[in-house]
């Protein structure tokens, strides 16, 4: 489980540091990076993302939509190893598609991790909140 937020500076090559606490549950895995619905880039561990793509196969989405869901999200995905340093290269297209220049935070997510601009993340952190608590307030409300 990934949870908490992290900040760093992106180095010279485009790697940025896994927080040890997330290294923990990547230990021997791949991470899958990509851009799936907001402006950050998600990361998976591997196995979630077997999760995440067998979910894709199936369901109640027509076929012609979930061929597009497909492309968009598997040709937008690169798999990568940790180096020995506990960092990974974060891939000029996705930092590009989402705006991330230098410094970035890493957010737990539950079972996946999310990399956003630091600047974009303190606008959808005050609106994740926010939101999160009128979600609470309404489940209340329904007990």
């Amino acid at each position: 489980m990934f949870f908490g937020e992290f900040e760093y500076k992106i180095d010279e090559k485009g790697r940025v540091p896994i927080p040890p606490k997330f290294r923990k549950e990547l230990v021997r895995e791949e991470v899958v990076l990509t851009q799936v619905v907001d402006n950050c880039i998600t990361a998976y561990p591997l196995s979630e993302w077997k999760m995440v793509a067998n979910s894709l196969t199936t369901g109640p989405i027509p076929r012609d939509k979930l061929r597009r869901l497909n492309r968009a999200i598997f040709a937008a995905a690169f798999s990568l190893s940790i180096d020995g340093q506990g960092r990974i290269s974060l891939p000029v297209p996705l930092r590009q598609r989402v705006g991330i220049e230098n410094e970035v935070v890493i957010a737990g997510a539950n079972t996946y991790f999310e990399i956003w601009d630091k600047e974009q993340w303190e606008t959808e952190k005050d609106v994740s909140q926010e939101q999160a608590w009128q979600n609470i307030e309404s489940l209340e409300r329904r007990e």
